[in-house]
């Protein structure tokens, strides 16, 4: 998509950038991390997304003719022009040259364990930040409730269609991100032209309100689409709805055709379901489907499919694109270390405050994972690339450091991959892939203990800080606090 993303940022990421600028700072390195601190939807874990759009960024940052002009126009509160013209002619030629690592989208992350690392030029580190919070929040957030909406259907296919209630042309994005979280489709053709993910749909309700009578309308839908007929049933009454789509399965099965399916939209759609599903077998429809929607989410899909609903497939659309039940992930991106330039000693830096929650995690960071021998994932270290870790490989429990779990002995791999160097995206085509995004979602998904896939109270997932950054970490909150 063609976006200006050099201006999609917060002014004042453009106003620090000519304080680094005319402080001559803008080359001093720094580090940054990218983080969450809760679990979405009161869950057990998240499924990374957002990646294939950040590369999308770095391929395409630049401070175009039209934006130098329209910075140039800002004025300060005060008087005068908001930035210096000298500082507007470096944006000008400005390229980046940042190193950017992340986890592979699909990936099963958690609170407090880096999911993008930047490092490079602080200026530039500065300039993206808000344009990588908004595209890996969001659809972090999205593959998240897709992956819990998809758990719910137990197998059967979710088509995601929130489009016409998603946020503006964020729902581009969105429908990309429902699809790696486990959509098997979505009804935006945009995004599956852009993306090469799966669409899907019939016709609404307007389709047979435009004919005089449902039954023609019927027969002439499945007369100019006979391979892709799924009949809307709900429009006037659901039961002769169903009568008059058996009428023309019938019809369709003499002409060697097939019926794929009906779909309900309204109603008690378990009960409903129940008894479409008895009406299309005492009338020999027994390979006929049965979609259901309206407003779905993982909880009535869990409550309907307890209840004996017989369904083919669920169509889910306002509480899975517009994420209706937590509007954002509260992803994080800060400053952890610094250095005066390319090859000197990074020096940490960390944020203290009044709330325990907000200490941040100082270093140039990446995690490992690690697996039980039957496959499961065990725990999750963060560590400092530039320090060897501690050989008894525990990890503390960063919001309380009694709480410690020995991970010894056991398989592990590192999280974070290239996607950047030097600015320039590195990325192979598969790994941009929202398909083997999917895929790796999926099989992460079943490395996880059902304690922590269940929808309400989840088993929290161990992550911690490994013993050596841990101290680390409470030196400098001691030094910062004055504390001998």
């Amino acid at each position: 998509m063609n976006v200006d993303y050099a201006l999609l940022t917060d002014l004042y990421q453009i106003t620090m950038a000519q304080g680094y600028w005319d402080a001559e700072k803008a080359g001093e390195e720094a580090c940054f991390t990218m983080y969450f601190r809760d679990y979405p939807f009161k869950g057990g874990y998240a499924v990374a997304c957002g990646m294939a759009q950040l590369a999308d960024l770095v391929e395409t940052f630049r401070f175009s003719e039209e934006d130098i002009a329209y910075l140039a126009s800002l004025d300060a509160p005060a008087g005068g022009p908001l930035f210096d013209p000298a500082f507007l002619e470096y944006l000008r030629d400005l390229r980046l040259s940042v190193d950017i690592d992340a986890v592979p989208e699909g990936t099963i992350v958690f609170p407090h364990e880096p999911l993008v690392r930047v490092t490079g030029p602080i200026m530039q580190c500065q300039l993206i930040e808000t344009a990588l919070l908004n595209m890996v929040n969001f659809q972090t957030l999205i593959a998240t409730k897709a992956a819990r909406v998809c758990r719910a259907a137990k197998g059967r296919p979710v088509a995601e269609f929130g489009l016409r209630r998603a946020q503006g042309l964020g729902g581009v994005w969105t429908s990309r991100a429902a699809v790696v979280g486990g959509c098997a489709s979505t009804s935006n053709v945009l995004a599956g032209k852009l993306f090469d993910i799966p669409v899907s749909g019939t016709h609404a309700h307007s389709w047979v309100m435009s004919f005089d009578d449902e039954l023609t309308a019927f027969r002439e839908y499945a007369r100019i689409f006979p391979n892709n007929c799924i009949l809307l049933v709900d429009t006037y009454d659901v039961e002769q709805g169903i009568r008059n789509a058996i009428t023309v399965g019938l019809e369709m099965r003499e002409r060697g055709e097939r019926l794929a399916g009906i779909r309900i939209d309204s109603g008690d759609l378990s009960w409903l379901s129940k008894m479409a599903r008895r009406m299309l077998d005492e009338a020999g429809l027994t390979d006929c489907g049965i979609v259901l929607s309206n407003d779905l989410d993982e909880y009535t899909i869990q409550s309907m499919l307890e209840e004996g609903a017989d369904v083919m497939s669920f169509g889910v659309g306002t509480k899975l694109a517009s994420a209706y039940d937590q509007p954002t992930l509260g992803g994080v991106y800060k400053l952890a270390a610094v250095r005066a330039g390319e090859g000197a000693p990074w020096t940490a830096r960390l944020k203290i405050s009044e709330s325990a929650a907000k200490l941040t995690t100082p270093g140039v960071l990446d995690v490992r994972r690690y697996y039980q021998s039957d496959g499961r994932i065990a725990g999750d270290m963060v560590f400092d690339v530039n320090e060897t870790p501690d050989a008894r490989e525990v990890i503390v429990d960063p919001m309380d450091d009694l709480r410690q779990k020995n991970l010894s002995g056991l398989r592990f791999e590192t999280l974070l991959r290239p996607l950047a160097r030097v600015g320039k995206v590195v990325l192979a085509p598969e790994d941009r892939s929202a398909m083997a995004a999917r895929a790796r979602a999926c099989v992460g998904l079943e490395t996880l203990d059902e304690t922590q896939l269940r929808m309400l109270n989840p088993h929290t997932y161990p992550v911690g800080l490994e013993l050596g950054l841990n101290e680390r970490r409470r030196v400098l909150v001691a030094e910062l606090r004055h504390i001998l």
